[in-house]
């Protein structure tokens, strides 16, 4: 029974690998591991597929690296596969092969989960220069390499901050919300102790990467300097439009319409031309009536 156990297990080829799920960071170098466990086959047929968006590729085939892994990628022992410098396109599903024709059962196979972490590169701040005391507030910080997703944190002046500042009795003077998934950080109110230097972190398992500081200014509103500055354009219209009122009544604008109306040429009869002579005033025919 146990030679019979043995000759069952020797006659099927078998796969079975030390990490199915192996992570990595970008331009490091991975082992996609699969190992024959039984077989009775000398030289069995070793193949690597590549599975991605829903296209298979072929990786290992005809005893060489194919594809897009030619010059980065070997064949450690007899079926597993070291990728070099692996970049985020190489996250994919990866099946080893195994064909074993000597063997009862011939055909083995095992699927790789390839996941290749990306560092965030520094993400894009927006944060406003200048917002008046009681206004509402809206800071926003993206990144759109980094994997797996990064979460984001802001500070102000080196200090972080929470995301609900009701939670933190320091920043019992702000109001504001931080959305570490999304990089927004909302003021329903801000005060004059928001003021200072923002910045905003991108953070993920390959690591971190920052944006440069903005100055975020809060200003007290001068309602009086307002009140005043209105009151002063009405006293200017004010007084626009009592000098047009003075201007009408001392008759500049009648005057001026009359003379241009009174003056009117010299009418002529028919058949009559006259010259003027050199004297204000005087004229003499140029030629006799025509009867």
């Amino acid at each position: 029974l146990v030679l019979l156990f043995k000759g069952c297990l020797i006659g099927a080829v078998n796969l079975k690998s030390s990490n199915r799920t192996p992570v990595v960071q970008e331009f490091e170098s991975v082992e996609l591991s699969c190992i024959i466990t039984d077989s009775q086959t000398s030289d069995p047929r070793i193949e690597w597929k590549k599975i991605q968006d829903d296209q298979t590729t072929y990786v290992f085939f005809d005893n060489r690296i194919q594809g897009d892994l030619a010059g980065r990628a070997e064949l450690l022992g007899k079926t597993s596969l070291r990728i070099w410098n692996v970049t985020r396109t190489d996250s994919a599903l990866y099946r080893c092969e195994v064909v074993a024709r000597n063997d009862r059962k011939e055909i083995d196979e095992i699927v790789i989960e390839l996941t290749v972490q990306v560092k965030p590169v520094p993400p894009v701040c927006r944060v406003p220069k200048a917002v008046p005391v009681g206004k509402t507030a809206t800071l926003h910080c993206q990144e759109s390499e980094g994997f797996p997703r990064p979460y984001y944190s802001w500070y102000r002046n080196d200090v972080p901050l929470p995301t609900d500042s009701r939670a933190n009795p320091r920043f019992r003077n702000s109001s504001f919300l931080l959305n570490s998934e999304t990089g927004t950080l909302v003021f329903n109110a801000v005060h004059k102790e928001d003021s200072g230097q923002y910045y905003c972190i991108a953070s993920n398992d390959a690591g971190s990467a920052r944006c440069e500081e903005q100055e975020m200014e809060v200003y007290d509103l001068n309602i009086g300097g307002i009140i005043g500055g209105i009151l002063v354009v009405l006293a200017v219209l004010v007084l626009i439009t009592v000098g047009i009122c003075c201007a009408y009544r001392r008759g500049y604008f009648i005057n001026n319409k009359q003379n241009g109306e009174n003056y009117k040429s010299p009418g002529k009869s028919d058949g009559v031309n006259y010259i003027r002579t050199d004297e204000e005033g005087d004229f003499r025919h140029k030629s006799s009536f025509v009867i």
